[in-house]
C-alpha cells in the first residue's frame, strides 16, 4: 500500500504536546513518527489542531441511542428507565439494528471514536426463537461498524435469567440462549475480522447463574478474548446477591474465576473496600460511564480508589445520553471533585490515557491508542480554534481538550490510515443526522 504522511500541527505523544509531528502510515499502521517536522513535508495530509490517538468507547449499547430525549420526560429510577429500554429492544430486527447501529457508530466517528466495545445481548427474535443465522444480530453490528468506518469489539453477552433463580421475563426471552453452554456454542460461530474482535460479556451476576459464570470465563480465557461484566451498578443487585449467595457480586465473580487482567467491570459503582481490593489485586479493569451513571441516577463510582488499587480505567458512553468521550473523561475527574471536595485527581494526560490506550487494551486492541511506530494508524484531531478551545497556549492542548472541548470540536478522524471524518464531515455516511432520524423513527413506528 502507498505510504501516506500526516502532518500534525500539534500531537499528544502520551506525556506532552509536541508541535510539528509527521506520521508516516502504510498498510494501516504508523511506520515512523518524526518530531520537529517544520514546515509540513510536501504532499503531507495537514491536520490543524491537536491530534490524539483515536478514542476507545469501551461500553456501548447501540440501540439505547433511540431513547435519547424520550426518557427525560417525568421522574423515576434505573428500573423505570429499563421498562422504556425493553420496549425499544422488542422492536429490533437484524435490518433495523444494522441501520441504527451504522448511524450511531457514524456519530461516534464524528466524536473522534475509532473503536467501540458493543455489549451485545439482543440475540434472538422477540419470542426467543433463534434466527436462521443464530448470530444475525451480532453480524449486523459488525457490518454496521465496517460501514461507519470504525473498529468494533463485539462483546457477545450471556444473559440467561431475570434475577437470582428467576427465568427470563417476556422482554428478556430474546436475550437468552438458555444455558451458558448454548451461549458458548453460538458465539463460537463468530469470527474475528480485520476491523472486528469477538469478546465475551456476562450481563451481570443476576443474569447469569453462579454455576454458569465459569463457562463464560473459560470461553474467554481459552481465546484470550476480553471479558466484560456489569458490576454493582445498583444497590438492589448487591442486596439480592447477598441474599442469594451471602457475598457481594465482586466476590461471587472472583470465586468463579471471572476476575483478571482481561476482564473489565463496567460501572463498579457500589463497592466495598474488599471489592476494590479484589478488583485491583486481580488487575481487573474498570470502565466508567459517567454521563450514563448520572443520567440514570446510579451514583458515583470509586474510580480513583480503584485505580490506586491496581484497576486500569477505561471510559464508555453506555446508553448514549450523549456520545462524547471527552465529556466522559472530564466527568470522571469532576465527579471525584464533588465527592472529595478536592481538585486534581487525574491529570489531563491520565484521563486521555483512559480514553485511548487503556480503553483499547480493554477491548483487545493492545496495538492501538498510541501515536508511535508500529501502532494502528487510528487518530483524531481536536480543533484548537473554536469558541470552546481558543485562547489557551497550544502546549496546554491536552488540558484544553479534556476540560473544555466537546465532540463538536472534532475536526478529523482517521482509522487504519484513512479519513473517516474530514473537516467535521463523515466520509462514508453522507448525512449522519438524517440516518439517525430515519433509523430511530423506524423503531418508534
Amino acid at each position: 500500500m502507498q505510504l501516506t504522511t500526516y502532518w500534525l500541527e500539534h500531537a499528544w505523544l502520551g506525556t506532552h504536546v509536541e508541535p510539528g509531528v509527521a506520521l508516516d502510515v502504510r498498510d494501516g499502521r504508523i511506520t515512523t513518527v518524526r518530531t520537529g517536522a517544520e514546515p509540513p513535508p510536501p504532499g503531507a495530509e495537514v491536520l490543524r489542531g491537536l491530534t490524539v490517538p483515536g478514542l476507545a468507547n469501551a461500553h456501548s449499547h447501540a440501540f439505547h441511542r433511540a431513547l435519547r430525549g424520550l426518557v427525560q420526560v417525568g421522574s423515576g429510577t434505573f428500573w423505570t428507565w429499563r421498562d422504556f429500554m425493553y420496549k425499544v429492544a422488542a422492536r429490533l430486527t437484524p435490518e433495523s439494528y444494522h441501520a441504527l447501529a451504522r448511524a450511531v457508530y457514524a456519530e461516534m466517528a464524528l466524536a473522534g471514536i475509532t473503536a467501540v466495545g458493543e455489549f451485545h445481548y439482543v440475540h434472538h427474535a422477540p419470542d426467543g426463537t433463534p434466527y436462521a443465522d443464530p448470530n444475525a444480530m451480532g453480524e449486523a453490528l459488525i457490518a454496521a461498524a465496517a460501514d461507519a468506518g470504525i473498529r468494533i469489539t463485539l462483546l457477545d453477552t450471556a444473559y440467561l435469567s431475570a434475577g437470582f433463580g428467576e427465568p427470563p421475563t417476556a422482554h428478556q426471552r430474546r436475550f437468552s440462549d438458555g444455558t451458558a453452554d448454548a451461549w458458548a456454542q453460538r458465539v463460537s460461530l463468530l469470527k474475528d475480522q480485520e476491523w472486528a474482535r469477538i469478546g465475551a460479556a456476562i450481563h451481570s451476576v443476576r443474569a447469569v447463574p453462579a454455576a454458569q459464570l465459569s463457562t463464560v470465563a473459560e470461553w474467554a480465557a481459552s481465546r484470550e478474548a476480553p471479558l466484560h461484566v456489569h458490576l454493582s451498578e445498583q444497590t438492589a443487585e448487591n442486596d439480592a446477591c447477598l441474599a442469594a449467595h451471602g457475598c457481594t457480586p465482586a466476590r461471587l465473580l472472583a470465586d468463579n474465576g471471572v476476575l483478571g487482567p482481561r476482564t473489565t467491570g463496567v460501572h463498579n459503582t457500589h463497592l466495598t473496600d474488599d471489592d476494590i481490593a479484589l478488583l485491583g489485586g486481580s488487575t481487573t479493569g474498570t470502565c466508567m460511564c459517567p454521563t450514563t451513571e448520572r443520567d440514570l441516577a446510579d451514583g458515583i463510582g470509586p474510580a480513583h480508589a480503584l485505580q490506586r488499587a491496581g484497576s486500569p480505567l477505561s471510559l464508555g458512553s453506555d446508553s448514549h445520553a450523549v456520545i462524547d468521550l471527552l465529556e466522559e473523561a472530564r466527568a470522571m475527574e469532576l465527579n471525584e471533585r464533588l465527592r472529595s471536595r478536592t481538585r486534581g485527581h487525574w491529570t489531563a494526560a491520565a484521563l486521555l490515557r483512559a480514553a485511548t490506550e487503556d480503553g483499547h487494551a480493554s477491548l483487545g486492541w493492545p496495538d492501538a491508542g498510541r501515536l508511535e511506530a508500529g501502532a494502528l494508524a487510528d487518530f483524531t484531531t481536536v480543533a484548537l480554534d473554536t469558541v470552546r478551545t481558543a485562547g489557551p497556549l497550544p502546549r496546554l492542548g491536552a488540558e484544553t481538550a479534556v476540560f473544555a472541548a466537546t465532540s463538536a470540536d472534532i475536526r478529523h478522524t482517521v482509522v487504519a490510515g484513512r479519513h473517516v471524518v474530514r473537516d467535521g464531515v463523515h466520509t462514508l455516511v453522507q448525512d449522519v443526522p438524517s440516518a439517525l432520524t430515519e433509523a430511530i423513527a423506524a423503531l418508534r413506528g
